[in-house]
């Protein structure tokens, strides 16, 4: 799976994103303070890897800031984008169960390692729920 990562700096679990990703197997493009030549700041990288997936460059994407409400937000703005700010395996397994979620946003302050690779297993293995509720409101996100 390709997956864009953007952070806005280096910072606790960022670059282990990226490098646990790959190490999964999955194809990883990068963002802000991960990229080359690019504004770091929240608003703009993870606006950038929101984007990736909404343009279709990616099917994913995991975003990062200090807290993660920032990326979290930023991704939101951008049509098509469904961002869950995880902070456990059952936050993210319900993210992408119940919210068809797209797009991971993560705390670089919050986020241990263990904790990290939990997040991770839950949110690759997740799938959308085929439940008419659940469906109605995901469909229901698109139309807002």
């Amino acid at each position: 799976m390709r997956i864009s990562v953007a952070a806005d700096s280096k910072d606790g679990v960022a670059e282990r994103v990226v490098s646990e990703l790959r190490r999964r197997g999955h194809e990883v493009v990068t963002h802000g303070a991960l990229g080359d030549d690019e504004r770091d700041d929240w608003a703009w990288a993870c606006e950038l890897a929101a984007r990736d997936v909404s343009e279709g460059r990616a099917e994913q994407a995991v975003v990062c800031c200090w807290t993660g409400t920032g990326a979290s937000i930023a991704a939101n703005k951008v049509p098509g984008v469904r961002a869950a700010l995880c902070v456990d395996a059952y936050t993210a397994d319900g993210a992408r169960k119940w919210n068809d979620a797209n797009v991971l946003a993560l705390s670089l302050r919050l986020t241990s390692e263990v904790v990290l690779d939990e997040i991770l297993d839950a949110w690759l293995a997740g799938r959308p729920s085929t439940d008419p509720a659940d469906v109605a409101n995901v469909a229901h996100l698109d139309a807002i």
